[in-house]
């Protein structure tokens, strides 16, 4: 049986044609990665963050709130979501922290920022900061207004389904952008950052406390003691909320005049159903 050069030909160009498109598929799945990193102590960060990287596929979790975060470096052609809450107008501090743990090769970032309904201020401004420096560039970032994590009755159950559309048509707009060339979004802020403040909550634990552990455990700055988690260290607490939130008793609170306290100052200056911000 004879076989023509040009048979040899299309058959050659058909096999090579068939290896660069596998090769291409395998290539982009060994490399190209998706991250949902967040710094979230009640949950509600997290579900943001988790809610948006649903639009961009799989997605690898980064959770900043763990003592045993590992580092990561991230690849000019990866994605990260990163979102933090707001405390008192600044990134938590641990957070940042945490973020240097991070290394990205212009790797495209969008930030988000969550908050109680009062103000962000230099939170977004920072976030942007803290990534650029380690390598990320910056395309989006938005603003999402939550229910507040001390005084629950302000912008109680945000995010609303409302808010997590708004948020779904801003990710369409985001995967578009990461189709062209990647330019580093503008945010609002001061530099220098307003002073980071903890505000002490002298958390209270009740006799319903049963001894389980998981508020050590969740702890994001090892503040309570895992031999008797009654014990919080009052000077390493962030006033986070995070054992308030994950107590399977309900046996841990702020302290009830400090919260009774944030709530009427809060309830003064926030105005309700506040909208979010995106850019």
């Amino acid at each position: 049986m004879w076989v023509t050069t040009e048979r040899v030909g299309y058959w050659r160009e058909y096999i090579l044609g068939k290896l660069k498109i596998y090769s291409g598929e395998l290539l982009k799945g060994k490399i190209m990665a998706n991250y949902n990193v967040y710094f979230s102590p009640t949950g509600t960060t997290e579900r943001v963050v988790k809610h948006m990287g649903e639009s961009f596929g799989s997605m690898e979790n980064i959770d900043l709130s763990r003592r045993d975060m590992k580092n990561h470096e991230m690849k000019q052609g990866d994605f990260c979501i990163v979102g933090v809450p707001s405390f008192g107008g600044r990134v938590p501090g641990i957070a940042t922290e945490r973020l240097r743990k991070m290394k990205g090769d212009r790797t495209p970032a969008f930030l988000l920022v969550t908050y109680g309904g009062r103000a962000y201020e230099d939170t977004l401004v920072e976030l942007k900061d803290v990534l650029e420096a380690q390598g990320f560039v910056c395309i989006g970032a938005a603003a999402i207004v939550a229910e507040h994590s001390i005084a629950h009755q302000i912008e109680a159950g945000r995010p609303s389904a409302q808010d997590y559309d708004e948020l779904d048509t801003f990710a369409a707009e985001v995967k578009e952008r990461l189709k062209g060339n990647v330019c580093p979004v503008e945010v609002p802020g001061n530099r220098p950052y307003k002073e980071y403040k903890v505000l002490p909550m002298d958390i209270q634990v009740s006799d319903e406390c049963m001894g389980c552990g998981s508020c050590a455990e969740s702890c994001p700055v090892g503040a309570i003691s895992f031999e008797d988690p009654k014990m919080t260290n009052g000077e390493a607490c962030i006033s986070c909320m995070s054992c308030v939130e994950i107590c399977p008793q309900s046996a841990r609170s702020g302290n009830p005049e400090k919260v009774q306290m944030i709530s009427e100052k809060l309830k003064m200056i926030c105005q309700p159903d506040k909208a979010n911000e995106f850019f």
